[in-house]
This record gives structure tokens, sequence and C-alpha cells, in this order.
């Protein structure tokens, strides 16, 4: 069957594109489209041409399968040229979503019209490329170069109604009756004489717009390559004739394209969807009904997993042992929602009823009838097995018991009930109201039916979700230990706290590890009464008084506005503890703290994926950006490690093994650099 279809309305062609399930701008499309177009042309009884998309959307985008292929001809580029010549009026009928390629298509239509709930936007910057279809150059031309740049650099869309603000869209029109308004709107305009063209349209700016938006930007952007080629592709839209600028924006779209950062955000793109994935379980194995969720502990994790169900309309009962606790726990839930609230995010009315859907307790026997219970209590496994032998003999059969543990053994916590099928880990990163990655750590007689539905759970409550196998600290944690393991060892032997953090900051961290440990707290899980600083750093610099930014003072010194300098006295208390130690100082440069601190985390990640801990190496990539703040545009450590060459990284480790207690090389990651091989693609 025919992708693209024709029929006639009275004098308008209706042209149906019917490519589930997105209506990609597949070859088949452009062929169908430019057949179309030529038709309408042709025959002198059609007075306008309306285009629209079966299905749930109009076109979502361009098929990114192909990008790394020989463009077949037509392409996209040529395809909206000839739309938009069409000597006949020609409408888009915009419903669902109106995406990248999909817009440039409705840009080169004489007319847009959309119903409500429609969204339009250019997103090719979150891939690491920008719109290569005319995009950068026509939208400017039809909404002005300000609204322009917001929606191409920032790659968000915009709803209809913003859409008709700014004059992309002509028409708002009904939800359920928009072919037959988008047919009357062509037939209004089918007797004007003449009709907006967007690529003859003129765009003028303030040229001092462009650097203000860099300045206001800066931040957001800083450390991607895209953004600042669609700045400039937009630049062109007003000082180039429209075919220079089209020549500027597909200069810079084969530049782009061709680069590191598009194909690791590619490779971001493609990974996620892989990793909601389960290899070993049939897509139609049963899932269990989720209508009500039980939270074990209303402290900062327990009220912020609670806050993911309350936002997708799922009753939450959450318990504490004390009032004091539980009356905290819910006064902060409610004061995250107002603070969104007064931010535009939500409304009160919406704060109201996911509040509402809170039921607070002391007892557990409130927790019977739940269909899945997450605790979310202290990092103890004597108090997790505790716990869990409760809810065994609380929670009703057949619901999920799930833990929230981020290093300890599922199998061991799972074996305190007398039913460890139906336990499983669910692993939130704190914030967990904010933060987009899960674990879903697979016990060793986790049931499918558990782990498919904590799978198709995660995507309600809008989490990225990666599957994890018992090991100690899963994937992110596991590997965050090496890394942290080095970078303590580089201080000990001559590198300041600064200097490590920095070398993380200009690859692309947020922070460094030595700022993550002031902002978690440097006395967590420290005990005064069995301190020993004579043989252990961390205890000596909690003897010192020193606990971060709690109390100002850490591996940084903080002011009231927490900006850090670093501390003298940490830099002395470093000396003096290798002094002791026997280690011997010297001048480190950037280059071995960064191979230190990286190389060996992709080493763990291939020992990871030796012992089956993880499905596959790009599902290693989604914990590390969603849930530790790696940086997007170098596609993950895996990804990472591939772009640099394996080789590199092994050699990088026998280099500096001497230097590195307990490593040990993955045979794995040895065996694809001596054969040349990725971990991905």
């Amino acid at each position: 069957m025919a992708v693209i279809t024709t029929r006639r309305e009275g004098d308008v062609l209706v042209v149906l594109s019917n490519n589930p399930p997105v209506n990609a701008l597949s070859i088949d499309v452009r062929q169908g489209l430019v057949q179309a177009i030529g038709a309408a042309d042709a025959d002198a009884g059609i007075k306008a041409v309306v285009i629209r998309g079966e299905g749930r959307t109009f076109f979502a985008g361009a098929d990114i399968t192909e990008f790394d292929a020989p463009m077949r001809e037509p392409g996209l580029p040529a395809v909206v040229d000839i739309i938009e010549a069409c000597t006949k009026p020609v409408v888009a009928a915009i419903h669902g979503t109106a995406l990248g390629g999909g817009l440039e298509v409705a840009l080169a239509c004489h007319y847009r019209v959309a119903v409500p709930s429609a969204k339009l936007g250019l997103p090719e910057v979150k891939l690491g490329i920008l719109p290569g279809a005319g995009g950068t150059q026509r939208l400017p031309r039809v909404v002005g170069v300000e609204a322009a740049l917001a929606m191409i650099v920032s790659g968000d869309p915009i709803a209809a109604g913003r859409a008709q603000a700014i004059g992309l869209v002509d028409r708002i029109v009904g939800e359920t009756s928009l072919e037959a308004d988008a047919i009357a709107f062509a037939n209004e305009v089918a007797a004007k004489p003449e009709h907006p063209i967007a690529s003859k349209a003129t765009a003028t700016a303030d040229p001092g717009v462009f650097d203000r938006f860099r300045a206001q930007n800066a931040r957001r952007l800083k450390g991607y390559e895209a953004p600042e080629a669609c700045i400039q592709a937009v630049e062109a839209a007003t000082t180039l004739p429209f075919e220079d600028g089209v020549a500027k924006e597909r200069a810079l779209f084969f530049k782009l394209v061709t680069g590191t950062q598009s194909q690791a955000l590619r490779h971001i793109f493609f990974a996620e969807r892989a990793a909601s994935k389960i290899d070993d379980i049939p897509k139609d194995t049963p899932l269990i009904p989720i209508k009500t969720v039980g939270i074990l502990g209303a402290g900062t994790m327990g009220g912020g997993i609670a806050m993911n169900f309350l936002s997708a309309g799922i009753p939450v009962t959450i318990v504490e042992r004390e009032q004091a606790a539980l009356d905290r726990g819910v006064a902060i839930i409610r004061k995250n929602y107002e603070a969104t609230a007064q931010k535009g995010r939500m409304t009160p009315e919406q704060v109201e009823k996911a509040t509402g859907l809170l039921t607070p307790t002391l007892s557990y026997a409130d927790l019977a009838d739940c269909d899945l219970v997450i605790e979310a209590v202290f990092e103890l496994m004597a108090i997790k097995k505790e716990v869990f032998g409760k809810l065994d003999d609380i929670v009703k059969q057949g619901a999920i018991l799930a833990s929230n543990t981020s290093y300890l053994d599922i199998d061991e916590i799972a074996a305190a009930t007398r039913r460890p099928e139906s336990v499983i880990g669910l692993h939130f990163f704190s914030p967990a109201n904010v933060m987009k990655l899960l674990e879903i750590v697979r016990g060793a007689k986790t049931a499918p039916s558990v782990l498919a539905t904590c799978m198709a759970l995660s995507k309600t409550i809008k989490k990225v979700a990666v599957v994890a196998g018992v090991c100690d600290g899963f994937i992110g944690n596991r590997m965050l230990t090496p890394r942290q393991r080095e970078a303590n060892a580089l201080v000990m032997e001559g590198a300041t706290p600064a200097q490590v953090d920095q070398v993380l900051l200009d690859f692309g961290f947020p922070m460094g590890p030595f700022q993550m440990s002031d902002l978690a707290g440097l006395d967590i899980g420290w005990d005064p009464a069995t301190s020993n600083g004579a043989e252990n750093f961390r205890d000596a610099l909690c003897e010192a008084g020193l606990r971060g930014q709690k109390n100002g003072h850490g591996f940084y010194d903080y002011d009231e506005k927490r900006n850090r300098t670093p501390s003298a006295k940490v830099e002395q208390l470093i000396r003096d503890f290798a002094a002791k130690q026997g280690v011997a100082q010297r001048e480190i440069d950037s280059q071995e703290i960064l191979e230190r601190l990286l190389y060996p985390m992709v080493n763990e990640g291939a020992l990871i994926l030796e012992e089956k801990m993880a499905q596959r190496a790009s599902d290693i990539d989604i914990v590390w950006l969603n849930g530790y703040g790696w940086p997007a545009w170098t596609g993950g450590p895996m990804f990472w490690a591939d772009t640099i060459g394996l080789d590199t990284v092994v050699a990088g480790l026998e280099k500096h093994a001497p230097r590195m207690a307990g490593h040990r090389l993955s045979t794995l990651l040895a065996d694809k650099a001596a054969k040349g091989q990725r971990f991905t693609g």
C-alpha cells in the first residue's frame, strides 16, 4: 500500500501520509509528496492542496536511520522547494507533532492550520545537528529572528496557541474536524491572487541580538557545537539571500552530521530506546496492574520517590516511624509542588490533585493492599532485611516489593522474604522527583512479570530505566568507585582537589569528585567513636571539623552564597597525611588526571559487561548520562572510549597500572582493543 495517497474534495486535493508510527519522512514519503504536488500542479481543476498525516501525527521528522547512508533522491531540501513552488496554495493540516523535517515541510506550505493540542518544533539540535531543509532560513522569515532563535537553538517544541501567536500557524481548528476545517480554509485562500512564500519574505534583526542570545544562554549551551551553528545559520537568514542562506545551512549541517558530537547524540537517541528492551523477556509478558503504591520512608529520597507516582496520578501511602518525621516529609512534598507551581509548571489545581493522592501513616498495616511497595530506609543490610521481613508478612500476595538500595545485594534482601520472585531493586537517584535515571535491579529470582511491570511503570513516571544485575553498586555506583579511588590517590600523590575537579569540569561534568563529596557531606557514615584519622584520610578531615558545604568547610571553603575557594587547610592536611603514609608527592599533569579518572571507569564498565550485569554497552552510557552528569556530547563513557580508541584506553591503563591499587584489566576490553573493535555502534 502506498504511503502517500491523494483524493479530491471538490477543488481541493487532499494529500494523505500513512507511514506509521510517526509519518517519518522516508524516501517513499518524499517521492509520494513530489508526485502529489506534481499532480496538483498539472490538474487545472485543482485550486488548492491540503497535506495531512494519517494516524497520530503530522510528519514527526526525518528518518534518522538514513543520516549515515548516502541520500536517496529526492532529498528533503528538494521536496520542500517543490512544495513551496507549487502554483496552487498548499495548506499543512497539523495534528500531533510537526517536528524537524515535518515542520520544514509545513514551513514550505503556504499556510498552516493546527489543532489546539498540536506541537511544532525543530529539535535537530538535540541530535547535534541543525535543520537541514531550509528550516533555519524559512522560520526566521515567518516568525522573526528572536522567536526562531529560541525554537531552533533550544530544540523545544511549542504549543499550537504559541505558534499562532508568533505567526507560525494561521488558524487553530477543531480537534475532531481537522481535515474538514483545513479544506474549508484552503477554499478560502484559493481565491487570493497571491500567497505567502516563506523563502521570499525578509528576515531582519538588530545585529546585536545574536551576541546577546549567546551571552544569555552561554551556560546552558557550553560544550555543544550545534547551538552555535544554529545561531550562525539564523544569522545568515538576515544577511544573505535565501539561496545563499540555504547553502550556508547545508554546509553547517554536513559539518555537524559527520562530526563526533552528532554521532554521540544520535547514539544516545537510539540507546535510550534500546535500554527499554529486556532481551530475554517476551513482549507479551503479562504485566501486574499498579493502582496503588506504598513508600516506606518519608525522608528526602522517599518523598521524592512518592512525587513521581503522585504526579502520574497514582495514589501513594507513605509510612514513617515517627509523626514528626512524617509531617516533615509531607510538608516538603507540598513545598516542592508549590515551588513548581510558582514557576508556572503546574496549576494550583494540579498541586491539590497530586497532594490529595497522598496518604501519610505510621502503620505498616496500611501498606497491605498496595500493588507496589518501595522501601527507602537507611542503607544498612540488617535494616533492609528486617523491613522486608515485615513487608512479607503484611503486603498482599502478588504485590511487588522493591528496594531503593544503591549498593546492597538484592538477592540477600529477597531471601528475607518467602517470595523472592516478587522482589526487585528500584534505584532512584536524588533528588528522585527530578533525576531521570532509574536503575532496575534484577534479582536472581525476580519474576519476568515483575521486571516487565517495573520497566513499563518507569515510562508512566517519566523515568529513563536501565536493567542492572546484582553486584556491588550495580552499574553507576560500581563505576564511580574506581574514579573516586583514583581521585583520592591523585591528591595524595601531589595533585590538588581543585586540580582534579577542574579536569572533569573541563571535560564537561557539572562537578568534580571533591565538589561532589562536599555537596553530599564529608561526614556521611562517619562515626566519631570509631574514627581513625591516623589511617583514614576521610576520618582525618572529619576529626578536623570539615563537613563540606553544610558547615562551609570541606575540600573547599564556602562563603554565604556557597561560592568555593580551595582550602589551604585541607591541602596541608593532604601533604601531612601523604608524608605519614610515605607517599612521595610530585607534579601531575591534567592528561594523567583525566586518564586515571576516566579509563578505570571504562574498564569497570567492560567488567560489568563481562559479568552480564548490564545488557549492553549503550545501557551503561544511559546510566552515566542521566544519573551522573556525564557530558552528553561525548555519548557516555563507553561511546567515548570507542571514539578515542579502545587501544588508547588499554595502553593508558597499562601505563598507570603501577600506581592504581586493585586494578584488574577487563579481558573483554583488552580483546576488543586488540581486534580494533568497539563497544557501541
